[in-house]
């Protein structure tokens, strides 16, 4: 990053209108985050919701990527989900039907269409996935629980329904609308500024334990006392210090690429020269990005939530079902790994591999080895020592795939690696409920949309600043 060239492009008059314009829509959105849908017993249904992001780890999860809409029981509930389900849809039909596929390769009109028919794919998936956020928050009452809620007349349920469809519908614009001012992907950096607003809230707690000494104070070499706890001291430290390695190896796996280089043949056209020149072909080390973490944790967690819903509403005759959903795939507590191990290491292995394959998955959609091949052939472009053509094809997809290879390992590795976190953190001090996995994933989403958002400033920055270097 030319970090001189950035902060100089901050004095361009276009620069701050864009960079305003996308502050003004993050912070509208943390507004609309906080704008309760129109429910009966607003009280009772707190409470359970209370219960539900402290006791289910898809429930936190689901809040950190939406915010805290989650708490507030927000219109913005749904958020972005729909959407980037409608993404992915159109995306594998786009690949799977040849008309769309034609279609994309258009050009810009052909890829408007497209992005228009995801937008309508999304109302219909953000109706039902409010319909399902409701009904889960309403019948999830955890075993034990002694908040009873009342019958939702058809009235209230509609009322909601609409809210929650209009505010998923309108994240869906101001992402859009952030987009188009060219300083980062809207859908990401909404996202992005979602976790970030929990981290207020993660410091207070963390101040809060360092500054309780009931259990004592930190003796300095035996010279003094600080007024902080000595545990919550060595504790933040440590984990400080993990968490700055970790996110160095992240920013450098993230921008981790195999170059390939491009030749280009050299053509007479009159008394004109054309190609003879060389240019690149990066090739991400895991283009994929954070993506499949999020598909996992996703998948992985709905099936728990999915058994407490079963617990709450089913028979007798449902409760193993439900018991052993809970328990296979409820993100597993530091403690767990005393009882039954072989239960407590199925989600961390299961997540492991679902990190691998939606790794794979994802990047055969987005990196197209035959699409680029032909590109290359048809302008004249080769790679020395391999034919144009179907061996270029072979030759791109052979480098990406041991890429993935080694990439969705690494990814699959940083994913799990809280869970040995949590793990050893319970044995040396006891202390459980750290949800470092769900920081972990925080971490890894909040790096690759950082870094993605920098190169698209730094881009718009070197263009706004070109006049100064003529």
């Amino acid at each position: 990053m030319n970090w001189k060239t950035i902060f100089k492009s901050f004095k361009n008059k276009d620069m701050q209108r864009r960079l305003l314009i996308v502050i003004g829509i993050i912070i509208a959105y943390r507004f609309l985050a906080h704008i309760p849908v129109p429910l009966a017993e607003p009280t009772e249904l707190r409470a359970v919701i209370d219960s539900v992001v402290n006791g289910s780890d898809f429930g936190g999860f689901i809040n950190l990527l939406t915010g805290g809409a989650l708490a507030s029981l927000s219109i913005v509930l749904v958020g972005l989900g729909p959407f980037i389900t409608a993404s992915i849809i159109t995306q594998l039909l786009t690949k799977a039907i040849p008309r769309l596929e034609e279609l994309h390769k258009d050009g810009e009109s052909g890829r408007r269409k497209i992005q228009q028919w995801t937008r309508l794919i999304s109302v219909p998936l953000a109706i039902i996935q409010s319909i399902a956020f409701i009904f889960i928050l309403r019948e999830s009452v955890l075993a034990g629980n002694t908040v009873s809620l009342g019958e939702t007349s058809l009235f209230e349920w509609v009322i909601a329904v609409t809210a929650m469809t209009a505010g998923s519908i309108l994240l869906m614009w101001l992402g859009e609308l952030i987009t188009e001012q060219g300083v980062g992907n809207g859908i990401s950096l909404i996202i992005f500024a979602g976790i970030i607003s929990q981290l207020p809230q993660i410091l207070s707690t963390i101040g809060t334990s360092l500054t309780d000494t009931s259990a004592g104070k930190l003796n300095v070499f035996g010279w003094f006392e600080l007024p902080v706890n000595p545990t919550a001291f060595f504790i933040s430290l440590i984990l400080a210090t993990v968490s700055l390695i970790v996110l160095y190896w992240l920013v450098k796996i993230n921008e981790a690429q195999r170059i390939i280089t491009i030749n280009y043949a050299k053509r007479v056209h009159g008394n004109s020269n054309y190609g003879g020149v060389k240019s690149i072909l990066p090739v991400k080390l895991i283009a994929a990005g954070v993506i499949p973490v999020i598909f996992a944790v996703a998948f992985l967690s709905l099936p728990a939530f999915v058994g407490q819903v079963i617990k709450a509403v089913g028979g007798p005759e449902m409760m193993p079902l439900a018991n052993n959903l809970i328990t296979w795939f409820q993100t597993p507590n530091p403690g767990s790994f005393t009882g039954n191990t072989a239960e407590a290491f199925i989600y961390p292995a299961l997540y492991f591999i679902l990190v691998i394959a939606f790794t794979y998955f994802y990047t055969g959609i987005v990196f197209n080895a035959n699409e680029i091949s032909e590109n290359l052939q048809k302008q004249g472009g080769f790679i020395e020592g391999v034919r144009p053509g179907l061996q270029t094809e072979k030759y791109l997809t052979r480098t990406v795939n041991r890429l993935i290879l080694f990439g969705s390992v690494v990814l699959g590795l940083i994913a799990v690696m809280p869970f040995a976190g949590e793990y050893l953190l319970y044995q040396t001090t006891g202390i459980t409920g750290t949800n470092l996995s769900i920081g972990g994933t925080g971490l890894l989403i909040v790096v690759s949309v950082a870094l993605e958002a920098l190169r698209q400033i730094n881009s718009r920055a070197l263009m706004v600043t070109y006049d100064d270097y003529k």
